[in-house]
């Protein structure tokens, strides 16, 4: 529930395409690429890819190499992928997004996949996306 709560807002407008618009364009400004947009059911997708390199993790594979002339395996790249369902009630837009990750190591191969569940990621999402509303209803 507390989840869902921070995921989610309720705009003032009845208009969904301008809602979903706004969405894709944010987005897009954070550096996602869509991959999926229905409006008709008020769904849009989206990723994005960035690295996944810790510095401690560097230090302790060159360390294992030194000493344990072994490899180990670190974060190397990650996906973060963007959700966004949109839902009318009673003349206004519920807005839910969702962000996860999946982690590839320097092999390849998924070391993990996890909700990101920071109140801050959402709470810029949803700033963004009122003042972006804000300026595009006023024409600014």
């Amino acid at each position: 529930m507390q989840s869902r709560q921070m995921q989610s807002r309720r705009f003032d407008t009845a208009d969904e395409k301008k809602i979903l618009r706004g969405c894709a364009l944010l987005l897009q400004d954070l550096g996602f690429n869509l991959t999926a947009s229905e409006s008709a059911v008020g769904l849009i997708n989206a990723q994005k890819d960035r690295t996944a390199v810790e510095t401690d993790q560097v230090v302790g594979k060159v360390l294992a190499a030194i000493f344990l002339e072994t490899d180990v395996q670190i974060d190397a790249r990650q996906k973060i992928q963007a959700s966004i369902v949109t839902r009318p009630q009673g003349g206004k837009i519920i807005v839910r997004v969702t962000f996860q990750r999946i982690v590839y190591d320097d092999q390849g191969h998924v070391s993990r996949q996890e909700p990101l569940n920071e109140p801050g990621y959402y709470q810029e999402f949803f700033g963004r996306l009122s003042k972006s509303l804000f300026l595009t209803a006023h024409g600014i």
